[in-house]
């Protein structure tokens, strides 16, 4: 018999586990809030997802910061109470790629909209049950070929951070401008975080983390930027018809498939994969997940803050590099939401010393988290479809392409008993 601690209900019990315990057979007891820094090492796992959006459109798009930290730390906090897993908030990505692409058309106003109209939609959906309905459409191969492509999305982006020049999302050109340093620190970076990886005493995430900033102080990255404290502008905004019909049509429709495809139906799917069996898996369903994506977004919206979902990749990155309970969620939720109101413009300079190789090198590892689920698939069939999407979400532009079609080809395989 070998002894294992466990926690529950706020309190750290042991249970006796046999070695000849059957695999899966472990007695699962109910998950309560971890601190400790391997929990705080997860909470750090899905900055690589979330900094490379936030800070472009922070930069590009002209929000605020204080608004935009200050909404993702609030929807964490929230998230971490309820769910007490560490499901993540992401940024919208087909919503942060398109207002980074065109600024000129997506401002401040027309994201701030698109936040409401997501917020409203996905809370009828919930109140409707049509979410549900949705959801039966996404069929295994399906979810798993939705995280292959995203998997496969995280590699090719963290590669690209990782041997681009640039050294910081910032646009500031550090004191080694034209050099392969970016790629250097990458690969030191890579090897420390794959040698760390089930190291307890010094997570991988962390010490990613702190090399970075360490690296970007080192290496020029504060520049020209200050350090002002206070928070930045914070004010209701007024939106025009012409608003929310760009919002709806440019940044919400390509969304709003992959909402339900990933965030609600793919994010449910992984933490059963993830955490069988356990009792608070009862809250994590793709309906639950589009109340509290809703429940966020609508005031999110009124101000101009970022849109935000929960999201597969984001639950591969927390739980690879440690998070196992809500702990995670809290813990990087409150250092966002006092990074948005006390250090406010520092708070943004503060993260956008974080090297883009270091950002990329998270980003890998969420998508090697990310890639394998595919294995759980069993027939020539499924392959087939799940391969199919992530093949045409590399192609195309929207990913909503990949996802319609893999729908319809999964569909049609079914009805006509197609074999492969």
């Amino acid at each position: 018999m070998s002894n294992r601690s466990e926690v529950k209900a706020g309190t750290v019990e042991t249970v006796s586990v046999s070695p000849d315990a059957a695999p899966g057979k472990e007695q699962l007891l109910w998950r309560s809030f971890r601190f400790d820094r391997v929990e705080l090492a997860g909470s750090f796992g899905d900055l690589g997802t979330l900094l490379p959006i936030v800070v472009g459109m922070i930069l590009i798009n002209k929000l605020s910061p204080t608004v935009v930290f200050l909404y993702f730390g609030l929807f964490y906090l929230i998230t971490g109470f309820y769910y007490r897993l560490p499901i993540p908030v992401q940024p919208l990505k087909a919503v942060g790629a398109i207002a980074i692409a065109f600024p000129d058309q997506i401002t401040e106003s027309v994201i701030g909209a698109s936040g409401l109209i997501f917020g409203a939609l996905l809370l009828l959906f919930y109140l409707t049950g049509f979410v549900d309905k949705l959801a039966r459409i996404f069929t295994q191969p399906v979810v798993r070929g939705i995280q292959l492509a995203l998997g496969l999305v995280f590699l090719r982006k963290g590669i690209e951070l990782i041997v681009g020049k640039s050294l910081f999302l910032s646009g500031v050109v550090g004191k080694y401008p034209d050099s392969s340093i970016n790629l250097v620190l990458g690969a030191i970076v890579f090897a420390i975080v794959l040698l760390l990886l089930d190291n307890k005493k010094v997570p991988a995430a962390i010490a990613a983390v702190g090399i970075g900033i360490i690296a970007g102080f080192a290496l020029g990255g504060l520049g020209d930027q200050t350090l002002s404290l206070g928070p930045t502008r914070i004010a209701v905004l007024s939106f025009s018809l012409h608003d929310l019909w760009i919002a709806f049509i440019m940044l919400i429709l390509p969304q709003i498939p992959l909402t339900i495809g990933n965030a609600c139906v793919g994010t449910a799917d992984l933490c059963s994969t993830l955490y069988p069996k356990d009792p608070l898996l009862s809250k994590t369903t793709a309906g639950k997940f589009a109340l509290t994506m809703g429940i966020a977004n609508l005031p999110a919206g009124l101000f101009g803050a970022v849109p935000m979902c929960h999201g597969t990749g984001g639950l591969a990155a927390h739980h690879r590099f440690g998070a196992r309970t809500g702990g995670a969620p809290l813990m990087i939720g409150a250092i966002l939401v006092v990074l948005a109101l006390v250090f406010g413009e520092a708070g943004l300079t503060f993260l956008t010393l974080l090297p883009n190789s270091v950002l990329g090198v998270l980003l890998i590892f969420a998508g090697l988290e990310l890639c394998p689920l595919v294995r759980s698939l069993k027939t020539n069939e499924e392959y087939f479809v799940a391969l199919l999407i992530s093949g045409i979400s590399l192609a195309v532009p929207n990913m909503a392409w990949a996802f319609g079609i893999g729908i319809l080809v999964d569909l049609f395989i079914r009805k006509a008993r197609i074999k492969i």
